[in-house]
């Protein structure tokens, strides 16, 4: 442990589900988190618990839709913790439907939050990173990103557009001491996945080659190797995280 010791992390969605699992992880690597959600009871009440347990956390009520929620949020967090390590673009939504049902609200919520809302936390976070020539931007992609799935059109296009920002950023960042990385989760066991009818379900695991979901703990332990000093050379890159479904 201990591998982001003297780290300041921001995790957009840190309050539940895969954003939790890494807030937890980061925390217990040595980090000090900034949680970002839109839910205040939730985050509010996740962060005093962890505070109770000794752990350095702190709650920001941030809509990463709104850009001037995240420029707002990343100020307060380099001048309460005076620096910003690690970006964690993990916040997202789903609004499935085939393209012959979807609405434009289903399309605009979407990526307003999945896609949007990425490149608001980069850019509000970018900054403070270029000036201490140092940073960590990890970005949730998806299996869906790489290989579409039959009702996801909007949300599909966004998980496929955050790894072309990843690239473009690699690119730009990497002279600055910055990297860019993505993950790409299949099927993971979070509260998103009951939606999903029981035959589906059980499709799915019989394609996936270790025969069971993700757990949000594995995809958080790829969070927290992404983000720390070992990966210093990962620049760009795009980690499957799926069992070998997608093989």
């Amino acid at each position: 442990m201990n591998r982001l010791q003297g780290k300041v992390a921001i995790i957009t969605g840190g309050a539940s589900g895969i954003g939790l699992a890494t807030t937890r992880r980061f925390l217990e690597e040595g980090a000090r988190v900034a949680i970002w959600d839109i839910n205040r009871e939730k985050g509010e009440s996740v962060a005093s618990g962890l505070r109770a347990e000794g752990y350095d956390a702190a709650f920001f009520m941030v809509n990463t839709a709104v850009f001037a929620e995240t420029e707002a949020a990343a100020k307060t967090v380099a001048d309460q913790y005076g620096q910003i390590d690690i970006l964690i673009n993990n916040a997202g939504v789903t609004r499935d439907s085939t393209l012959k049902k979807m609405t434009h609200e289903q399309w605009d919520l979407v990526i307003s939050v999945n896609l949007t809302g990425v490149f608001n936390c980069t850019k509000a976070v970018f900054p403070y990173m270029e000036a201490r020539k140092f940073g960590r931007i990890v970005t949730a992609s998806s299996i869906v990103g790489l290989h579409g799935n039959f009702g996801q059109t909007n949300y599909a296009a966004t998980k496929a557009g955050v790894i072309g920002m990843t690239k473009v950023w690699a690119r730009e960042f990497g002279r600055k001491g910055i990297t860019a990385n993505a993950v790409a989760p299949g099927f993971v066991a979070t509260d998103m996945m009951g939606v999903i009818p029981e035959n589906v379900l059980q499709g799915l695991l019989e394609k996936t080659p270790v025969g069971r979901l993700g757990k949000p703990e594995e995809i958080a332990a790829a969070y927290a190797y992404l983000a720390s000093d070992e990966a210093g050379f990962i620049n760009g890159a795009v980690l499957s995280i799926d069992g070998g479904l997608s093989l």
